[in-house]
């Protein structure tokens, strides 16, 4: 996610996851699946049923499957507001709105709602799931959306469909990852699976989504809209019925542009075929057949899915072809090669943030060059820096924190986008641009489709050189900057 207000606008001035074996994206590996069908009421409803079979990769017979109900964070009373306290304002458009899921019905165990924000679906198993076995469960569930400018709501131009169903938690080296809802940050931590969803809404709205249309058809007033996606960690969707579109195909992608109101939609669409051109040759392949581009109401710059970015209606400009630049790097660092960015924000967030640096590095037509990327990043930080040290007695630069760890957006902005800019860029300084490129290309390849832990992404530049020591200041918060 591309925070804006410290990042974007400053350049414009001047727990560890058990690693899964990368593969291809084909239908037919054993990988867990999910079969979403959705329908919309056009107002703040979606009723849905998620059938999901789930293949068991771990190395551990599981009792119990855990499910994440990231869409229970915007009820009344949760634990963790979903929207940080600065941009209340921005993001409740119309004042206080809440939403929340609740489970209707499951079938394939035993089910109850717990974790500690309501945030869990456990799924007691008839039977032990064992290596290499899958166990099938359908949930139905209810989803109530808030008034919000967010990932999860319907805003004031479109609806976004941001983690709207249940989605099955990432396994790690000691059992689920059950990570609760923060205002600062991505806490979505999911292994890839294969998704076929259906989506039916009122026949007045148009849908921008993650995954390839199958089909389309209409009766009584809706129209369903049939989709597939492989390898993905997650599906979302935007609806409106004020989209225009516009596309093309770059590299065999076929990528489109979703908006509202933009006189320079051309411009957003180009940017994101080079941008998609660009890091493909530089890591390699786009993973997935189409890339929309979602122009949408949201409080931050932007937010990432695999096959689909959302860019909020509030950015412009340079400002928003960055923003373009940034979630799209996504798509290699997050979507193909995930990591634990509840636990390792600065991996994939300062990889996305130093692609971007590369992109427009390599394209100056837009004007945002290397040297001055990196010393709006420098400037930030240390005046982050100086008004922390003022206020906090030894102040904590550590990177290696949870998301919970950070005191708010202007602490976790600094740490996790502009220090790790910085550590990317002094790694490039030790390996040299083409060893630097090469360790990336190396990265990308080996942990395409697998959730990677810091050391894996360490050890392919500690190939080329001693990084060891440069990693280890940064992260640790011995660096003087």
């Amino acid at each position: 996610m591309k925070k804006i207000s410290y990042l974007v606008a400053a350049a414009l001035v001047c727990a560890a996851v058990a690693p899964i074996c990368a593969c291809t994206p084909d239908e037919g590996r054993n990988i867990t699946t999910y079969d979403i069908a959705v329908q919309y009421d056009g107002q703040n409803t979606l009723t849905g049923s998620v059938k999901c079979s789930v293949y068991n990769d771990t190395e551990n017979a599981l009792d119990c499957l855990k499910f994440n109900l990231w869409g229970n964070a915007f009820r009344e009373g949760a634990f963790n507001s979903p929207v940080p306290s600065a941009m209340q304002a921005q993001a409740y458009y119309g004042g206080a709105s809440y939403g929340g899921m609740s489970i209707t019905a499951v079938e394939g165990g035993q089910w109850q709602v717990c974790g500690e924000d309501e945030n869990i679906l456990e799924v007691a198993l008839e039977g032990t799931l064992y290596p290499d076995e899958r166990a099938e469960v359908t949930i139905n569930y209810e989803l109530t959306l808030a008034n919000v400018n967010g990932r999860t709501g319907v805003a004031e131009s479109a609806v976004n469909l941001g983690n709207f169903y249940p989605i099955l938690c990432a396994y790690g080296q000691s059992g689920w990852l059950e990570y609760t809802y923060c205002p600062t940050g991505d806490p979505f931590v999911s292994a890839v699976a294969n998704y076929t969803v259906s989506l039916t809404v009122p026949e007045d709205f148009t849908a921008a989504a993650s995954g390839q249309l199958d089909g389309s058809s209409s009766s009584g007033g809706t129209t369903t809209f049939n989709y597939r996606l492989n390898s993905a960690r997650d599906f979302a969707i935007v609806l409106s019925r004020e989209f225009e579109v516009i596309s093309r195909e770059e590299s065999g992608t076929n990528i489109y542009y979703y908006y509202t109101d933009d006189g320079e939609a051309e411009s957003k669409l180009t940017i994101a075929a080079q941008s998609l051109k660009y890091f493909e040759e530089a890591f390699g392949e786009y993973p997935y057949p189409t890339l929309s581009v979602v122009q949408t109401g949201f409080y931050q710059g932007g937010m990432e899915y695999p096959g689909l970015t959302m860019i909020s209606d509030d950015c412009d400009g340079q400002t928003a072809l960055y923003t373009i630049v940034h979630e799209n790097a996504h798509q290699w660092w997050y979507a193909a090669v995930g990591n634990d960015n509840y636990a390792h924000s600065w991996q994939d967030e300062g990889l996305a943030e130093y692609s971007a640096l590369m992109f427009f590095e390599n394209t100056p037509e837009y004007g945002l060059t290397k040297a001055g990327l990196l010393g709006s990043a420098t400037k930030a930080y240390r005046a982050y820096f100086s008004v922390y040290s003022q206020l906090f007695e030894g102040v904590d630069t550590g990177m290696e924190r949870t998301l919970s760890g950070f005191s708010g957006d202007y602490e976790y902005a600094n740490i996790a986008y502009n220090k790790a800019l910085l550590m990317f860029d002094a790694i490039r300084g030790a390996c040299g641009d083409g060893h630097f490129l090469a360790a990336l290309k190396s990265y990308y390849s080996e942990y395409k489709f697998a959730i990677a832990p810091p050391e894996g992404l360490m050890a392919c530049f500690c190939r080329y050189a001693d990084c060891e020591g440069i990693f280890d200041s940064f992260l640790n918060g011995k660096v003087i900057i």
